[in-house]
């Protein structure tokens, strides 16, 4: 091949990159006039729906455990299109409407089944154990209504539903350390409940099918075991590529793709599998980690163009006062996804 074709096929190939740079959508911040944080996004209606927690500021500071995450209420946003206003749809669920919950509402999510929309969040109890609650509502931008009593057999943060193509409902749930999973072993609570360590197999996310009601769990939970590309569980000391907390799945060309934060690491890793509820391989980061503490991943596909929606805390500084934001990813050709920037 002679200088010329050489430098023909460079340029093409820098001007395809570049060309790919630009043409995608670069991150944008949703919310400003408040703290959001923890996004889940669904298309309802036609319209793009996002579901965050909403930070607050706070006196406790508990590193830690999560203290001065004390959220009280959770707004609903939406937007006609992706670079449309974001609507904010006012307050749709508080802290003190809720009977059996004590404080601290963390990451929720939503689904829709028959056309009733079903809300569902982590609180602590009276007893300051996370449960999983749920609340319906008529629309997806609320209100919503909850139930008298958290879901059975409920325990833990960052609850996701995923719907599948049969028309199945599963919840994906779980979170370390202030999300309290540690806490528990084949859904049992431990005494003296541990994150695990050293060589000892690291902690997965759970699954639960849905009822028919959407209200409560079908089934015991499950283990979603995610395994490196040798077939190995990851170890409690593998802390840049085991799951800590916001577990999402969403499906691409008949592949199941899950979706995690690694926690003190601050990756947001993926791993594919060929069933709901795994085994799950994994593939790679996500996306890097973003200014502040970890972040919490949901993923849609909008008018045939994919979609990442998170938060960092550039705009405040504070680990505590996050902002969600969105950019648009592709994949490649074999399904993989090239890291995202979390800096961006």
């Amino acid at each position: 091949m002679n200088t010329k074709v050489i430098l023909i096929a460079t340029t093409i190939f820098l001007f395809a990159g570049i060309s790919k740079m630009f043409g995608q959508m670069q991150s944008r911040y949703l919310v400003e006039d408040m703290y959001t944080a923890d996004p889940s996004v669904h298309i309802f209606d036609g319209k793009i729906f996002v579901y965050p927690s909403h930070d607050i500021h706070t006196e406790g500071v508990d590193g830690a455990m999560g203290g001065h995450y004390n959220m009280k209420d959770y707004h609903v946003f939406s937007m006609e299109n992706i670079n449309g206003k974001v609507k904010d749809h006012g307050v749709v669920l508080s802290l003190d409407d809720i009977p059996w919950a004590g404080r601290q509402l963390w990451a929720p999510d939503c689904a829709e089944k028959d056309g009733k929309y079903y809300f569902y969040f982590p609180a602590k109890d009276k007893n300051d154990i996370f449960r999983i609650g749920v609340a319906t509502g008529d629309s997806p931008e609320g209100p919503f209504v909850p139930q008298p009593a958290p879901i059975i057999r409920s325990y833990s943060i960052d609850p996701a539903v995923f719907k599948d193509d049969d028309g199945k409902y599963y919840m994906y749930f779980g979170g370390l350390r202030g999300g309290q999973l540690q806490r528990y072993r084949n859904n049992k609570a431990l005494e003296c409940g541990e994150e695990p360590s050293g060589d000892k197999d690291a902690l997965y996310p759970k699954i639960a099918a849905m009822s028919d009601d959407m209200l409560q769990f079908a089934e015991e939970p499950h283990d979603v075991v995610i395994l490196d590309k040798q077939g190995r569980p990851f170890k409690g000391s593998d802390h840049q590529h085991r799951f800590f907390e916001g577990v999402w799945l969403h499906k691409y060309q008949g592949k199941y793709y899950l979706s995690y934060s690694t926690g003190n690491t601050h990756n947001l890793c993926y791993a594919t599998g060929d069933s709901p509820y795994g085994p799950f391989t994994y593939q790679g980061i996500l996306m890097s980690p973003v200014h502040g503490w970890t972040t919490h991943n949901s993923i849609a596909e909008i008018d045939g163009k994919w979609y990442i929606f998170y938060h960092d805390t550039k705009q405040s500084g504070k680990n505590y006062l996050r902002n969600i934001k969105v950019r648009e990813f592709e994949y490649n050709e074999d399904g993989s996804i090239d890291t995202i920037d979390g800096m961006d």
